[in-house]
Order: structure tokens, then sequence, then C-alpha cells
């Protein structure tokens, strides 16, 4: 059996290993290790299989049961607030306690406000002559102050929560660490929730300790939904607007479709989305009973993992994969946020930051361009969430 990895081919970063593509051909539903060879699991890379498994309910998402196919042998289990994690009817739960702050006319009345961020980062960039970098100086800060206001979280903190959050999609980091990092983030936004309840504001936190005060949501599972926003809601979208840039730079013809209008900035993003797919260490589930998945019966309590970035790259859905088409007709039927009950609560804001920054980045400066060569580009390897590290660019 192979080792499943998640290693990106140096000379074609933003392409998936090129041996798990032969595997989507030849055996798409077959068995990899992981954890250095101590655990085996299915690894299923059609995208019709992917989304068999990922909306069927015999497939479980909680980590805490042996035969779940985690990151690290070590790790932790997750708390109910990590709602990725665990299975209706606690999952139904928690997603509920949500479900307002993501709601698409909600998320669209922060527009103005992302746009207002983007171009203060930008006239702060632009006032180097450059080269600068794009993830410390704009990437990475937008989402941030994006989810610090959206959450009621002072974006000053942000060092604090940000280096917490790295351990989270560390895949060399052990479940010690990721366990400090957690109870670190939790301790502190127990501090803001308690702050918040006593003089609350039009922010999430300040909602989750209405909840709390009304006894339909617990103190614990409040702040632990709240280290799961805060995480996700910057590690994911920076990642995502810096591998977005390099992906437009390396294909310029694209990048007019990004600026045609609403609609076509639209579909281009999704595009982008089924094209990088960055959570590229594929989504884990664990059979909790025997399920045919195309020819192949996956036994009760086997570990399965969805490399979606395999899924949406399967040229048995996708015409041409491979090739960036920012006008693909069916680029919104990717599966990058996932599929079935657990697909990404966040996604609105995820859409709503990209269409809106990509453009006014690549409106603002024309000349935008790369100031180290792609092979030279330091990109996350070992990390859950794939990206650049950083990215000298000028204009």
């Amino acid at each position: 059996m192979p080792e499943y990895v998640l290693a990106r081919p140096k000379a074609t970063p933003l392409d998936p290993p090129l041996a798990y593509s032969r595997l989507r051909e030849e055996e798409p539903v077959s068995r990899v290790t992981i954890w250095d060879g101590r655990r085996s699991a299915w690894l299923v890379t059609r995208y019709e299989d992917a989304r068999a498994v990922l909306g069927h309910s015999a497939f479980s998402s909680d980590s805490s049961h042996a035969g779940y196919p985690s990151l690290r042998p070590d790790h932790p289990p997750m708390p109910p607030g990590f709602f990725a994690n665990v299975d209706p009817p606690l999952h139904t739960t928690m997603r509920r306690t949500l479900t307002r702050e993501f709601m698409i006319k909600k998320i669209d009345a922060l527009r103005p406000a992302i746009a207002d961020i983007t171009g203060q980062l930008l006239d702060e960039m632009t006032r180097s002559q450059g080269p600068v970098d794009l993830v410390e100086s704009f990437a990475l800060p937008l989402p941030s102050l994006v989810i610090c206001e959206l959450l009621g979280v002072p974006y000053e903190d942000h060092e604090y929560f940000q280096s917490r959050s790295k351990v989270f999609v560390d895949i060399t980091a052990t479940g010690q660490q990721f366990a400090k990092a957690w109870g670190e983030l939790n301790a502190y936004l127990l501090d803001l929730l308690t702050a918040k309840r006593k003089a609350p504001g039009d922010d999430v936190l300040s909602r989750l300790g209405e909840q709390v005060d009304a006894g339909t949501v617990t103190e614990r599972d409040a702040t632990d939904l709240a280290v799961f926003l805060l995480f996700a809601g910057h590690e994911t979208t920076a990642n995502m607007i810096a591998l977005g840039t390099v992906t437009l730079l390396q294909n310029p013809d694209q990048i007019p479709r990004l600026l045609a209008g609403p609609a076509e900035t639209a579909l281009a993003v999704e595009e982008l989305l089924r094209y990088l797919s960055i959570v590229h260490l594929g989504l884990r589930r664990r059979a909790i009973e025997d399920v045919t998945i195309g020819n192949v019966t996956i036994s009760a309590g086997d570990g399965v993992i969805v490399p979606i970035h395999l899924a949406n790259r399967d040229p048995e859905f996708f015409t041409d994969p491979d090739r960036l088409d920012l006008g693909r007709a069916n680029a919104r039927q990717h599966v990058a946020f996932g599929y079935g009950i657990h697909q990404c609560l966040g996604q609105p804001l995820a859409r709503a930051e990209l269409q809106v920054v990509l453009p006014e980045l690549f409106r603002r400066l024309p000349g935008l361009r790369l100031d180290t060569p792609l092979e030279d580009l330091a990109f996350k390897q070992a990390t859950g969430v794939y990206g650049v590290r950083a990215l000298p660019v000028t204009w």
C-alpha cells in the first residue's frame, strides 16, 4: 500500500500529485497507509464517489472513534464546538447555533466593509515601491480583519491567535501541541465572551453570550465554536487569496474574465476554488456500516479519506480539469467546501471576500507580477491547508 502524502510536485505546485491522478484512473477506491504505515485507510479519488461518501449517513465524521483516520496518531478528541468532527444530532445543534450568522443576506451586508479593508490594505501596501510580501501585507491581514470584525475580536491580538491557529493545520505538530494551542485560544476567547456578556455589541461573540445566558448553549461550547470560527475564518481564505493570486499571474489571459462584471467574477472565483482546492489533507470519515462505493465494499470501522483536490480534477466530470478556465460552466459544482451536512458553513463569507478582494487587487495593480520565480516559492506542503509561505510581488 502506498502512503498518503500531501506534497505537490515542485515543478507543478498548483496541481495534485500525478501519482494520485493515475490512481484515480486505475483504482479509484484503494488502500493507502497513514502515520508512517501504522494505519491504513481507503482513498476515494473520483468526483462522484467523493460525493457519495460525503453525502452518506453511514460515514461518520466523529474523530473520537477508533478507525477514524486522523491527521496524527495522538490527535486529541475534538470538542463539540469543532462541529466539523461530530455527527448529528450534536452536529445539527452546534451548526444551528451559527447558521444565521452566515446567511447570504447577512454576509452580503459585509461587502462594503470588506471593500474598505481591501482598499486600506492596498493603499498601505502601495506606499512602497515593492517588492512586498503579499501574504504578510495583504492576504493574511485581510481575512483576519474581517473575521475579527464579525466575531468581535480585537485585531491587535492577531499575532496571538494566528500563531496558535498555525498549529491546527501543521501535520507535524503533536496532539499535545494541538491541545495546548486549542486550550490557549479557548481561554483567550472565554475572557472575551465574559466581557461581551456584560457589555454586548453587534458581533457573533455577543450573540453567543446571549445564547449562553438563555441556556441554549454552554459556555464551553460557545468558546469552542468561537475558536473554530476564528481559526477557519482567516486561515483558509488567507491561503486562497495568495494561491489565487499566484494562479492568476500564471494565467494572465484569464484575468479579464475576473474583471468583466459581478456574474463573471462570481464564476471565476468558483473556478479558482475548484482548481486549487486548498484543503488538500482530504476530508476524513469512518464507516459505521458496510457500504459499497464504486465497486469496492468498505467495511464498518474502516477509515476513509476523500481528497477533494483530486475529486475536483476528475476528467469524468470536469472537461480538461487541469486547465484553469474562469468561464467554466459547471465550476460551481466543485466540492472545495465539502458536500453533504458537513459542507462548510462559512462558504458565503469566503466567496464574498474572494469576489471583492481578487478583482480589486488586479484592478488597482494591473502590472502586478511575481518578484520570485514560481519554482523558488516555498509552498506549505506539510499543512492541512495548502498555500504559499511568502509571496514576493512587485508592480
